[in-house]
C-alpha cells in the first residue's frame, strides 16, 4: 500500500518532458509543471503557437515565458520523496543478508542474530535452533518490555537517591554552619586565650564539611551520569519497540547486553550518629577557674617576699589535697585548656 502511494506521488512530480523527477520545477498558467531546463532550454520539446508564443507541451495552451513561476511546494514534495525512497532502499538493504544477499527471514536463538536460509546451513549456525522472525518477535518484544520496565524503575530509584543526596547535602551544610556559629559565639567570650582552640575547631569542621560535600557531590555526579545512561538506554529500547521487527531483532543482542551490564551505583552516605560533635565547654566553670587563677596571681605576688621562710618551715604535703591557691599558675592554665577540649 505504501509503495502504491509513493508511485502515485512520483507520477505527480514527474516532468512530462524528460520523464524524471522534477528539477527546479516551474509552473505554467495552465497548471502544468516542468523542469526549468526542459521548459526553457529544450526548444525541441516546446511547441510554438500561431502567434509566436510558446505552448504547453501537455495541453497546448499558450503561455508567456515571463509568466513561468517557481513551484516551491512541488520542489519540497520532490525532496521528501527522494528522502523516503532513499530510506526504503536502505531498509531493503537491511532486509538482505550481507554475506549471501538473500532475504533475512530466520532468527538464530543461540547467537541472537537475524540470518538467511544460507546462513542457517553454514558451519557458523549449523545445529543451532532457528525460528521464523514472526514466531520469535513476540518473545523478544515481551523481554524488552520487561527490560524497559526495569530500566524505568532504576531511573526512578536514581532520581529518588539524587533527591536524598541533595537533601543530605543541605542538612550537612545547615548542621555544620550551625556548629560553626556555635563555636564562634562560645569562643568570642574567651577570644584572647581561646583563639587558637577556636581556629583549630573551625578548621576541623570546615575540613569535615569539605570532605563530606566533595564525596556527596561526586555521588551526585555519578547518579546524574548513571541516570543519563539509563535514560539513553530507555530511549533506545522505546525506539526499537516502536520500530520494525527487523530492526528490533537485529540489535536486540546489543540492547540486552547494555541493559544487563547496567548496575546502579549506590551513593556514599555518612552516618550522623558516628561523627564527633563539638560541645561548647561550661563557661561558668571556666570563669570560676579564671577567678581562682586571679586569686593565685595575687597570692603569689604577696607571698614572694616570705618565700624563703615558708620553705624553711614547710612540711611535706599531698598534691591531691592541694587547694587552688596552693597550685602553681601553669597547672591551672592546663586545667582551663582541658575544659575546652
Amino acid at each position: 500500500m505504501a509503495s502504491g502511494i509513493l508511485v502515485n506521488i512520483q507520477e505527480e512530480v514527474t516532468c512530462p518532458i524528460c520523464l524524471e523527477l522534477l528539477t527546479e520545477p516551474l509552473s505554467l498558467d495552465c497548471g502544468h509543471t516542468f523542469c526549468q531546463t526542459c521548459i526553457t532550454v529544450n526548444d525541441k520539446e516546446s511547441i510554438i503557437g500561431q502567434e509566436g508564443n510558446r505552448s504547453c507541451p501537455v495541453c497546448r495552451v499558450s503561455f508567456e515565458p515571463g509568466n513561468l513561476r517557481p513551484n516551491r511546494q512541488v520542489a519540497n514534495i520532490v525532496q521528501r520523496l527522494q528522502e523516503v525512497k532513499g530510506n526504503l532502499e536502505e531498509e531493503q538493504k537491511r532486509n538482505l543478508c550481507a554475506h549471501h544477499g538473500e532475504k533475512l527471514q530466520l532468527f538464530c536463538e543461540e547467537d541472537r542474530k537475524v540470518i538467511c536460509w544460507l546462513c542457517e546451513r553454514s558451519q557458523a549456525h549449523r545445529g543451532h535452533e532457528t525460528f521464523l522472525l514472526e514466531e520469535v518477535a513476540p518473545k523478544y518484544q515481551k523481554t524488552l518490555q520487561s527490560c524497559l520496565q526495569k530500566l524505568k524503575a532504576e531511573k526512578q530509584e536514581a532520581e529518588e537517591l539524587e533527591i536524598k543526596v541533595r537533601e543530605e547535602m543541605s542538612t550537612w551544610k545547615t548542621q555544620i554552619q550551625n556548629e560553626m556559629q556555635s563555636v564562634q559565639e562560645n569562643f568570642t567570650r574567651l577570644r584572647q586565650i581561646l583563639n587558637s582552640e577556636e581556629v583549630k575547631e573551625l578548621k576541623k569542621l570546615k575540613d569535615e564539611l569539605e570532605v563530606i560535600l566533595k564525596e556527596l557531590a561526586e555521588s551526585e555526579n555519578d547518579l546524574v551520569k548513571e541516570k543519563l545512561l539509563v535514560t539513553n538506554l530507555i530511549s533506545d529500547v522505546e525506539h526499537y519497540l516502536q520500530g520494525s521487527t527487523m530492526e528490533l531483532l537485529q540489535d536486540v543482542n546489543v540492547i540486552m547486553k547494555r541493559s544487563e551490564s547496567l548496575a546502579l551505583k549506590k551513593p556514599k552516605t555518612f552516618p550522623k550518629e558516628q561523627r564527633r560533635v563539638f560541645r561548647a565547654p561550661d563557661l561558668r566553670e571556666i570563669l570560676r577557674v579564671f577567678n581562682e587563677l586571679t586569686d593565685v596571681q595575687r597570692y603569689w605576688g604577696t607571698e614572694n617576699n616570705s618565700s624563703s621562710s615558708v620553705k624553711k618551715h614547710s612540711k611535706p604535703f599531698n598534691k591531691e589535697k592541694m587547694t587552688v591557691l596552693q597550685r602553681p599558675k601553669k597547672i591551672i592554665i592546663v586545667e582551663v585548656r582541658l575544659l575546652v577540649r
